[in-house]
């Protein structure tokens, strides 16, 4: 799916079109980050603003219906219970937050008319902007933003993003508009939690949020809400009447259900689609020639996300850190950026975006060393006593299943050239492929896996605690590979108290020397964000965040005669 500004929101997600989960964070303003990443974004934009531009209309207009492609269908619309991008790229349009992400990546006022933090700060007040309605009518309160710190903060409710609410001591509300957060100690992340949605009290009181409708039935507040979902084919928006910054141009937005790759780039060739993410082959090979050209905008940036390998810890080869490094070593990540995306990313040691203030300066990714990995597999043990190519230990051949998720062509690719490289020293390895919802359903979310290749979406704060920390390695949880490690839980804990941000940044290198040392993932690579929309659909403004940050002031213009695209 294309990460819609919300996006930036939430700790993680898992998403079925780069295959990632998402942190929420702060923007930290450092020249090398907005500079590298202000470059990277803007690689290949010119020529498309450029189209635009030339025949943009002077005002925009109201209507239309935007149909976008998506691999996966969303689990939930409940954006604290679901932790898959499916369901949140859908959510973050049907609710709203205290604070937001800017096209710059910096924090801002959203549904707070002000947010004060003290000097030391553990405490936080919150006022809300008076009138803005839920869907139904009712206003938005205080009591709302406390429900919903308190219900997500609850350990009934479950949710993989309950952390950050549960390191308040007391939340309170001051009067209708205003809520007070106080804190024991000092909390990094404490302005970033504020960029979560909030719910409504008075339909979810009361309710069990994991087996109510309220999944399938949201009430928001948001730029616009659901219209229909037929489960398995496409789910619609409507615009918000009720949006407190205005009803968005658009009238409707359609995601359409479509898990197969090759399958939606025949329906945007049809005319049935407006936009998707191509992938390599589509972007370099498929696009080209005049009736694109006229009739398409693409877009070309290095994605804030990275594509990984993960191991299951609690699977006895996985557990020796010797066979991890083995296979991380057997595997020649430049053959898999060349193989699986056409050269369409760069090769990826841990997780945080390349030329960004985190990215550690000394690490690199791990090189090919196929004897290297003999060598390590022989200390462990493994060896092939028989004659057929697969090294055994105490009777059982070392051999696994990488599970992906159907549709995502360049994973697919991945995991095939990681069969190849991998028998090359002596490890037999099966693919298998699921449908979205099912393969994160019943495989991730129960660890239900030998291992995944899959990937996360990089936002500014660094914090990982959801995903590494040894407490989030239980079932639904985000640590779902079940990796524990004490001097990397104490780490992420200081990360999340440190003020001073020279400091944090050497406790996070800290953070991707432990990742290094135990190769807990096979980190593979960084992508490059390919989106292709029609050319009738204006506002688009590429900036630091994407170019679908602004979707909700996006509208669509009348199209001009269309040059047929021949398959």
């Amino acid at each position: 799916m294309i990460n819609t500004p919300a996006a930036k929101k939430m700790y993680v997600r898992k998403t079925g079109r780069k295959g990632q989960f998402l942190p929420q964070g702060l923007l930290l303003k450092y020249l090398t980050f907005c500079l590298v990443l202000f470059l990277f974004v803007c690689t290949g934009l010119a020529e498309a603003q450029g189209t635009e531009s030339g025949t943009q209309q002077k005002a925009p207009v109201d209507g239309g219906n935007l149909v976008l492609g998506s691999i996966g269908e969303p689990s939930n619309l409940n954006p604290y219970i679901s932790s898959d991008s499916a369901s949140h790229e859908v959510a973050d349009l049907l609710f709203i937050a205290p604070l937001r992400y800017n096209k710059n990546l910096e924090l801002e006022l959203w549904a707070a008319e002000s947010f004060d933090m003290s000097e030391d700060g553990k405490r936080i007040v919150i006022r809300l902007k008076k009138g803005i309605l839920w869907e139904d009518g009712v206003e938005m309160t205080a009591d709302d933003l406390v429900f919903t710190i308190r219900l997500v903060a609850d350990p009934k409710t479950g949710s993989p993003y309950a952390e950050d609410f549960m390191r308040i001591r007391d939340v309170k509300k001051l009067d209708r508009y205003t809520v007070e957060v106080s804190y024991d100690t000092y909390y990094a992340r404490a302005k970033v939690s504020f960029a979560s949605s909030i719910l409504p009290k008075h339909v979810l009181e009361g309710q069990d949020v994991r087996t109510g409708n309220f999944a399938r039935n949201p009430v928001g507040a948001g730029p616009f809400k659901l219209s229909s979902w037929s489960s398995g084919s496409e789910l619609t928006l409507a615009a918000n009447e009720r949006y407190f910054l205005g009803k968005p141009h658009i009238a409707t937005i359609t995601y359409r259900i479509i898990p197969d790759m090759a399958t939606m780039f025949m329906e945007l060739k049809a005319g049935r689609l407006d936009m998707m993410g191509l992938s390599p082959e589509q972007y370099l090979r498929q696009t080209k020639g005049p009736a694109w050209e006229d009739n398409f905008r693409k877009y070309r940036y290095l994605s804030s996300s990275y594509t990984y390998l993960g191991f299951n810890m609690r699977h006895p080869f996985f557990a020796d850190k010797r066979v991890r490094w083995a296979i991380s070593k057997a595997l020649d990540r430049n053959e898999l950026v060349k193989g699986a995306l056409l050269g369409q990313g760069v090769p990826a040691f841990g997780p945080y975006k390349p030329g960004t203030s985190f990215y550690h300066p000394d690490l690199k990714p791990v090189a090919q060393d196929t004897e290297g990995a003999k060598r390590l597999l022989a200390e462990a043990g493994f060896a092939d006593r028989d004659g057929d190519g697969v090294v055994e230990r105490d009777g059982k051949k070392l051999e696994f299943t990488i599970l992906t998720n159907q549709g995502n062509q360049e994973r697919i690719l991945c995991a095939i050239i990681m069969q190849q490289q991998l028998a090359r020293v002596g490890i037999r390895v099966s693919v298998r492929t699921v449908e979205w919802a099912a393969f994160i359903r019943e495989f991730v979310n129960k660890g239900a896996f030998d291992a995944v290749i899959l990937g996360w979406t990089i936002t500014p704060d660094p914090d990982l605690y959801q995903v590494w920390h040894s407490s989030s390695a239980v079932e639904g949880g985000l640590n779902f590979t079940w990796f524990k490690n004490k001097r990397l839980d104490t780490l992420l804990e200081r990360g999340r108290a440190t003020r001073d941000e020279e400091e944090r940044r050497k406790i996070y290198y800290g953070v991707q020397e432990v990742l290094a040392d135990e190769q807990p993932y096979c980190f593979l690579y960084v992508p490059w964000s390919l989106p292709i929309l029609k050319s009738r659909i204006r506002g688009i403004e590429p900036a630091l965040a994407g170019i679908a940050w602004n979707m909700e002031r996006w509208w669509i213009a009348g199209e001009k005669p269309a040059a047929r695209l021949v398959p």
